[in-house]
């Protein structure tokens, strides 16, 4: 949950006196039937409750940030440990004012008939005895806030420094270019360099003072070379220009730095390169980035600007040339370079049998350089084939690596987000490695999980969206034909950063290594798993997210599915292949946001408990076909999604109307036949709210009957105008119908007359699909 959300849940004492003034009144009540010692410590008890969920609220934004701060200090000994600990203190903050509100909930739809037995409910799982939930909550973020604090992260402004971002010069660093032949020609050709920029002084000095007779432009071209980090931009750009060059600035600040800049760019054609720009730049409509280049007007025809960044946003700002992007190295080229960076020499004659392990290792290392060092330096302090299959077997994320190995260095970009991307991101750890996105998708469970931060009146959908598109543009999603992926060693990234939070489970030996705190948590559709397996994950109590790709036997699953939905109170997404059955234990997931069952099931309906979900958002069941649904679906109030498989129709009574109107709405996106009863019973403004002209997927039928039930209104004609019905209907059938005439919707353009049933000649309509019409009994 972020900042704003948490607010949103309780942010106030009229709020958190919502339900709180009910429990007291009927607290009196309560009273009544005690002893006077116990009366005021009911009360004293309630009150203590209600004050201590109020400073817990108040609490959880200072430990956002400080958070925030500690992620950029996690190099820095114990902070690692006590940041997984504050992480975890303030997930069940967040877990228990998202509790608080479903009982807020409960009162607001079932009314204060239902007594106390929402709080009584709440108030016995908070405290426990002596034990205060609430309390023990507090007093931990207490504590981890202060250890911290006391390791210099008060006052930390998140910000990159050298110990982070190490300066980078234009000598060349590696002892040879591998693989970069054609791109170093390409980019050289950009440039506009000279080929003989290698060669001495004097003919380099020949060649400036030639372009100093060439005409000027008003403004430097740029061109940027895009990758993810690690994958060689800066010893790219070194290989350019292997020389220093120009004089040393002689001040400090950036007017002393741009008259230096000016008085030696405007005497003859330069070449200036900037490495590993970051979007800083970018900030307030790029005034940084404008104001560095603001010197660099009117210059010699031929003079360019290099740049270097990992972001795709940076260069689509200050590119003028469109961007190089520099990819992965090939299979041949990576293997030479390995070999030097594990023996020292790419001629170095490798045992057959490390070098079996050695190349079941590179397709791990996506081509990048930085990568093959890391692994390679790793893999140097011993040729024991013992010790190299163990590094084949871990993951990249599990291996200990140096600051200036390949996950810390991507781990920078990761920083460099604000809290909310860094949960957006870290929490894609939980899909596997090439796993296609989908912008839409992907946000409605971010929406779930609490990642989303409301603004104003804006959908919290359309924000969820916009989030999937700066991480895109910031290069940690990248399109593959038609949907998204994330690289291989920006996943291992995601999986170092969320590995307390985060787990996937591919087969059954997996199961022992889950970390014991776990948040989200996914099943691969692999074999070898067995009921016992899946039941052992009943002990992951702080589970919000449980993604069961495995079909299972019909037996297995419901008996494994009811003891997760017994013990998993925490979860908020659920995505399962298969279900026989939704177990009635399902009614205890109060925090549950987004149901998926992917795979055709048997089911008829869903069970009537399924609709104290209170706070259920999206609900997929799109190859299951139901029956019917129970009456109490309004319960739903915070549906906004609801697709299934329903070939056949979808049956109203108006009578019911305000139990099933917002069922039209909700249920299944794609219904094509609509029938609807008893419709003197409802008024206009009730009929408008369906927007049947706008529903593109009720395509079929349209049935509207009418019985001696009335509306006081009789307002029939307004009722019916308000249900015109979209205009690629192809049957419609009036039944019963009492008013005097046909609304307007009936009277432009012409319907022949053998298509009309029961009625006295032709009836003018807008419906140009449709092939059939009766009206009957008006």
């Amino acid at each position: 949950m972020s900042i704003s959300k948490a607010i949103e849940v309780v942010t106030s004492i009229n709020e958190f006196g919502n339900l709180f003034q009910f429990v007291r009144s009927a607290v009196s009540y309560m009273c009544s039937h005690m002893s006077g010692s116990e009366d005021k410590t009911l009360k004293d008890d309630v009150m203590q409750l209600q004050s201590d969920l109020r400073c817990l609220n108040e609490t959880l934004p200072a430990m956002y940030s400080l958070i925030d701060r500690a992620e950029w200090r996690i190099h820095v000994p114990y902070v690692a440990q006590l940041l997984s600990k504050l992480k975890d203190a303030v997930y069940d903050a967040e877990d228990l004012l998202d509790e608080f509100r479903w009982y807020e909930l409960k009162v607001q739809i079932e009314g204060n008939g239902t007594h106390l037995s929402p709080f009584i409910d709440f108030f016995r799982n908070v405290t426990q005895g002596s034990f205060n939930k609430v309390a023990d909550i507090q007093k931990r973020l207490s504590n981890l806030s202060t250890q911290l604090e006391k390791m210099g992260l008060r006052d930390i402004t998140p910000r990159f420094d050298k110990s982070l971002r190490p300066v980078t010069t234009s000598f060349r660093t590696e002892p040879k270019l591998f693989g970069r032949e054609k791109e170093l020609e390409e980019v050289t050709r950009l440039l506009g360099v000279p080929n003989c920029i290698s060669r001495s002084s004097s003919k380099r000095k020949r060649t400036y003072d030639a372009a100093n007779k060439e005409s000027r432009i008003a403004d430097v071209p740029v061109l940027p070379i895009v990758g993810i980090g690690g994958v060689g931009k800066t010893t790219l750009a070194q290989e350019i220009t292997t020389q220093q060059k120009g004089k040393e600035a002689t001040g400090d600040n950036l007017d002393d730095l741009q008259q230096d800049l000016v008085s030696e760019v405007r005497k003859k054609r330069f070449l200036l390169i900037l490495d590993d720009i970051w979007p800083d730049v970018l900030k307030d409509d790029a005034k940084c980035w404008r104001k560095f280049i603001a010197p660099l007007t009117n210059v010699v025809q031929g003079s360019i600007l290099l740049v270097t960044t990992r972001f795709a946003e940076v260069a689509g700002i200050v590119g003028i040339m469109g961007s190089f992007a520099l990819n992965d190295l090939k299979d041949d080229v990576l293997w030479d370079f390995f070999k030097l960076c594990v023996f020292g020499s790419e001629d170095y004659h490798i045992d057959p049998q490390l070098e079996l392990i050695g190349r079941s290792i590179l397709p791990k290392l996506k081509g990048t350089p930085l990568a093959v060092k890391t692994i390679g330096r790793l893999l140097r302090k011993s040729l024991d084939p013992a010790h190299w299959n163990d590094i084949l077997q871990s993951e990249l994320w599990q291996l200990k690596q140096q600051e200036t190995d390949i996950l810390p260095a991507l781990r920078l970009s990761y920083m460099y987000l604000p809290l909310y991307l860094k949960r957006c991101f870290s929490f894609c750890a939980v899909y596997r490695k090439d796993y296609n996105f989908e912008e839409d998708s992907l946000a409605e469970i971010w929406v779930a999980e609490g990642f989303v931060e409301p603004e104003g009146s804006i959908p919290l959908q359309h924000i969820g969206e916009r989030y999937f598109k700066d991480l895109v543009n910031l290069s940690f999603f990248q399109k593959h034909r038609g949907k998204y992926v994330i690289h291989d060693l920006m996943h291992d990234m995601a999986q170092l950063v969320s590995k307390e939070e985060c787990y996937i489970i591919k087969n059954a030996s997996d199961i022992e290594n889950v970390p014991q705190n776990v948040r989200h948590l996914s099943i691969l559709n692999t074999s070898g798993f067995n009921y016992s397996n899946l039941l052992s994950l009943c002990k992951y109590t702080k589970l919000r997210t449980l993604l069961c790709n495995k079909s299972l036997s019909s037996g297995t699953l419901s008996s494994v599915m009811d003891s997760w939905f017994s013990k998993l109170w925490c979860l908020r997404v659920i995505f399962s292949a298969s279900v026989r059955d939704l177990p009635d234990s399902i009614s205890k997931l109060k925090h549950l946001r987004y149901l998926e069952i992917s795979k055709a099931c048997p089911l008829k309906s869903l069970p009537s408990l399924l609709f104290s979900l209170y706070n259920l958002q999206i609900l997929y069941t799109r190859k299951c076909e139901f029956e019917r649904l129970p009456s109490n679906f309004k319960n739903l109030v915070n549906l906004q999604k609801f697709v299934s498989h329903t070939p056949n129709k979808v049956e109203v009574d108006a009578v019911e109307w305000g139990e099933k109107s917002g069922l039209i709405n909700k249920y299944n996106q794609t219904t094509r036949d609509l029938t609807i009863y008893n419709l003197g019973a409802i008024s206009k403004d009730q009929a408008e709210e369906l927007e049947l002209r706008k529903n593109e997927h009720l395509n079929n039928s349209l049935t509207l009957i009418w019985s001696s039930l009335r509306c006081p209104e009789h307002n029939e004609i307004e009722v019916l105008q308000a249900l015109e019905p979209p205009i690629n209907i192809k049957s419609l059938h009036l039944n019963g119908y009492p008013g005097e005439y046909l609304p307007s919707w009936f009277c432009r353009g012409q319907l022949s007359a053998d298509t009309v049933d029961n009625s006295n000649g032709s009836v003018g309509t807008v419906l140009g699909s449709l092939t059939e019409l009766s009206i009957e009994g008006c």
